[in-house]
């Protein structure tokens, strides 16, 4: 470990990376949500028992920082991270949850690449972390992770935008662009959550690498 880390400080990376590989599988259940609407009951049981997991593991993360004197890196930092990692699934969840309830049938082309990009983040994100207990040697890798995600966000920016356009331009159900701006809003909101994650280990970089 880069840290030499001591146990109890070992567990904040593992719990950190076990959050950052159920986001990867939460953007997996939402691309498959996206292409295979008939199938959102099951999907909706798959993403709550990943939610409730980082749930679980968030609560670890905090209660580690209560006990724990000596943290691997700020524990301002550490907090911010854990949550955004959380709010990342709350969003896929939500996403999944909205077109369950409001019967969205099926996605457009543009909204299962706004979910293809949550998807690449999410993987990102996930070998960033995997590099997180090394920082000093892994700096360069854990960067270029970073800059990935933000041009994912950038090109989920573009995308919304497009996406959005289309739907006010072609939609002629005034429920059905009720029901699709909102989830594309959630689609787009949950790139943005990415960003904010690579945003703070950047700054981890600086502090730490």
């Amino acid at each position: 470990m880069g840290f030499g880390l001591k146990p109890r400080e070992e567990k904040f990376f593992r719990y950190l990376l076990e959050n950052t590989q159920l986001i990867r599988d939460a953007a997996d259940v939402l691309k498959e949500a996206l292409n295979d609407h008939e199938n959102l009951s099951e999907l909706m049981i798959q993403i709550d028992d990943l939610e409730k997991q980082a749930d679980n593991n968030t609560a670890k993360i905090v209660g580690l920082l209560h006990k724990s004197f000596i943290t691997p890196f700020d524990r301002e930092d550490i907090y911010s991270i854990a949550h955004k990692l959380d709010d990342v699934i709350d969003c896929i969840q939500g996403i999944i949850e909205r077109m369950e309830l409001y019967n969205a049938g099926a996605a457009s082309e543009g909204a299962k690449e706004l979910a293809e990009l949550v998807s690449k983040s999410t993987k990102q994100i996930d070998k960033a972390f995997g590099c997180l207990d090394q920082i000093r040697k892994q700096k360069d890798k854990i960067e270029e992770r970073c800059a990935r995600i933000s041009e994912y966000e950038a090109q989920g920016d573009r995308l919304y935008r497009q996406e959005m356009a289309k739907l006010f331009r072609e939609c002629t159900d005034p429920i059905e662009i009720i029901k699709w701006k909102e989830i594309l809003l959630h689609l787009e909101e949950t790139l943005d959550i990415c960003e904010d994650i690579a945003d703070l280990l950047k700054g981890v970089i600086v502090k730490y690498a």
